[in-house]
């Protein structure tokens, strides 16, 4: 499993709905993409649950890197660059991966935390742990899935969790799910991944 996200972080004063009716108009072209697990198409809006910044930052989880490298050079992430200029894609290696208590149900909020993962010589011990909280938050009520992944080049770990109800029982930034094409979500590792 691979992670990936990018953020467009927009004006305050900038109409959301634009972003709202782009998803509408374009986001079921990945529900049959090969290679995808899943995408979740999300938002956050100044002044809304805690959220500084208008943003829409649509989070992957990969289960190939073909899938993956097709979308970003094959043309799917073109017309984003077209829309609304590149912006930097944040990539992660997945550690874990766990269906949530609430797994067939629609998501609509989710919740992304990056913490740095500490210095020191033994890096087992923070990988563990991030598997160990997946799997809380999967076991969670109204949560539909969880994940985790690390950057090896900064050494941040991402928690991502997709929820029923705007009320996660997760802490991080929370977006709004305004579609999610989940092709390959079967297909996705459970559990630890190594």
């Amino acid at each position: 499993m691979h992670a990936l996200q990018y953020e467009l972080t927009l004006p305050a004063d900038y109409d959301m709905g634009v972003v709202r009716d782009r998803v509408a108009r374009v986001g079921q072209l990945l529900d049959d993409w090969g290679g995808l697990g899943l995408k979740a198409y999300l938002v956050r809006e100044r002044g809304v649950r805690g959220s500084p910044v208008n943003q829409y930052a649509p989070f992957y989880l990969w289960n190939t890197m073909e899938g993956m490298n097709r979308f970003l050079w094959g043309g799917a992430f073109q017309g984003l660059v077209d829309d609304f200029g590149r912006p930097e894609a944040r990539q992660w290696s997945g550690l874990a991966y766990a269906e949530g208590r609430a797994s067939g149900a629609p998501a609509a909020f989710a919740v992304r935390r990056r913490v740095p993962v500490a210095a020191g010589p033994e890096l087992s011990g923070p990988m563990e742990d991030a598997v160990r909280e997946t799997e809380r938050l999967a076991a969670s009520d109204g949560a539909v899935l969880a994940a985790a992944a690390v950057d090896t080049r900064h050494w941040e770990l991402v928690h991502f969790s997709l929820w029923e109800h705007d009320v996660p029982k997760a802490e991080g930034d929370v977006f709004q799910v305004l579609h999610l094409s989940a092709p390959g979500r079967d297909r996705l590792p459970r559990g630890r991944q190594w």
